[in-house]
């Protein structure tokens, strides 16, 4: 089995990418938070320094791009190249509201015509391997066919299939019986991406669907940084590693934001998926929330590893 860990805007960026793979290294490929596509010369500085080679050393990092421009998306790519990059990943998943009224991201699912047209032109250029995420569709689970049957005809180096629609978000139960139609109906490997929270999903999953050799792994794998370590060796997290991680990620922040109210941001960000794996988290959770000072909100933390325990 291969194991992803998915992009999630915020959370894994090249601070949190780099303490994971060395607390963690059990990750076959890592993807990029999505990178806005365009023509300009140059990257946003945030994007820059999440991308660039001397800040995803030795991880096998995979930049995602966000775009229904196709030229955007030929010159965003033509970049990445430069620095080295072999795959770009397409976001046809992400479901916010700022992002889909625009027609990105899960949004474009829902104009399948000018879907089907920008990946024939980003594919005639052949800049490098191109891989994709997606939902269903947009609206209903039917739109999927007609999807599917876009991308069969484009050489894919990868589809990754997230099997809710956009109005979903996160809520309700993946649509695994569209999943099954993917397996029989796709050209493509697929990958399998959703509520994979724990070794009882992982188990679960499998178990149906034995033919599945790549799963991706987002939120599940922020809440338990150690989830593919116990799936793959059977290793449970322990408080000591977890604690180190947490410091190492902690100092990271420190050394490249700016004031502590940003570093605080970031943290509680994390917090936010963190806290529930511990046992009777829920005050030492709400002490972290309300943290106004890095001493209050170390406070807060060494307490939660002192005196509660991994459930």
């Amino acid at each position: 089995m291969q194991f992803y860990f998915a992009p999630m805007e915020g959370v894994t960026g090249y601070i949190y990418r780099n303490a994971h793979a060395a607390f963690f290294p059990h990750i076959d490929k890592y993807f990029s938070p999505f990178i806005v596509a365009n023509q300009h010369e140059g990257f946003k500085s945030k994007e820059m320094n999440d991308v660039i080679p001397e800040h995803n050393e030795g991880i096998n990092l995979v930049p995602q791009l966000l775009t229904n421009n196709a030229r955007d998306f030929i010159h965003t790519a033509k970049r990445l190249k430069q620095l080295g990059y072999g795959e770009v990943n397409l976001n046809l998943g992400c479901p916010s509201g700022t992002v889909v009224a625009k027609g990105k991201g899960s949004g474009f699912l829902a104009k399948p015509e000018e879907l089907d047209r920008f990946l024939e032109e980003i594919f005639s250029e052949q800049v490098m391997k191109i891989s994709v995420k997606t939902r269903i569709g947009k609206d209903a689970p039917e739109e999927f066919f007609r999807l599917i049957e876009i991308f069969n005809r484009y050489p894919l180096e990868e589809l990754t299939i997230h099997p809710r629609i956009q109005k979903d978000f996160y809520n309700n139960k993946p649509n695994l019986s569209v999943f099954e139609q993917a397996i029989k109906l796709s050209a493509h490997p697929l990958c399998y991406n959703g509520d994979l929270h724990s070794m009882k999903d992982y188990q679960e999953f499998t178990g149906g669907y034995p033919g599945i050799d790549t799963v991706m792994l987002g939120r599940g794998l922020v809440m338990n940084p150690g989830l593919v370590q116990e799936i793959r060796d059977g290793v449970k997290l322990d408080k000591q590693r977890l604690k180190a991680f947490h410091d190492e990620v902690y100092a990271g922040y420190q050394k490249i934001l700016f004031g502590e109210r940003n570093v605080l941001f970031k943290m509680k960000e994390l917090w936010f998926y963190m806290a529930p794996i511990f046992t009777e988290h829920g005050k030492y959770a709400k002490k972290i929330k309300k943290a106004g000072k890095l001493q209050e909100y170390e406070e807060a933390v060494n307490r939660l590893f002192l005196e509660q325990e991994l459930m």
